[in-house]
């Protein structure tokens, strides 16, 4: 039988108000608030809790604070990433960022999200909506404008630029730039 937490990343409805997911979800409320409340030139304690926080990053990784998430440890970052401040991480699956990728400040990544008919939602008894996921990937070399919100199961491709304020509800091809809410592809930037 299957743990809770086994369902959540298979994408499957599962319970987030479950003993283990719930005790790592609060340590990682305490550890994103205490890398919020560090000094960033304090680089080895900055260092320290995000390796605590998130799943991996590579070399020359840098989080503005504040930055929020939802369990951390579903998260990996590739080499030579920057991710501006008030970004919002629902990592209840993987997020994978690729090498030399930016995320503008205020951009939202949900791996979250909730059957459509209210009583396959409703949890009875805990407050919790039952919930499933889909993963989200981040290709290398992207950038992902400031405001943005990347829905659950979307992938965008290596060298592509997603427009400030874009809603991306679908997967986004390499090397184009998307934007506008639904975003959808308004130039290809392929050097061939």
């Amino acid at each position: 039988m299957k743990t809770e937490k086994e369902k959540m990343l298979a994408g499957e409805l599962y319970d987030c108000n479950d003993k283990e997911l719930s005790k790592r979800w609060h340590e990682a409320k305490r550890l994103q608030q205490e890398y919020n409340n560090t000094l960033t030139t304090n680089h080895q304690k900055v260092n320290e809790l995000l390796n605590q926080l998130i799943g991996s990053r590579g070399e020359d990784v840098w989080i503005s604070a504040p930055f929020f998430v939802d369990y951390g440890e579903n998260i990996h970052i590739g080499n030579f990433v920057e991710i501006n401040m008030n970004c919002v991480f629902l990592d209840c699956n993987t997020i994978t960022i690729g090498d030399y990728s930016g995320i503008g400040p205020g951009v939202h990544i949900y791996t979250v999200f909730h059957p459509l008919n209210p009583s396959e939602r409703v949890n009875k008894g805990n407050g919790f909506w039952k919930s499933q996921t889909a993963s989200v990937t981040i290709g290398n070399n992207v950038w992902i404008g400031g405001g943005s919100i990347i829905l659950p199961g979307v992938t965008i491709g290596d060298g592509t630029t997603i427009g400030a304020g874009s809603v991306v509800t679908k997967s986004i091809p390499p090397h184009v730039l998307a934007v506008g809410n639904p975003c959808r592809v308004i130039k290809n930037l392929s050097t061939n």
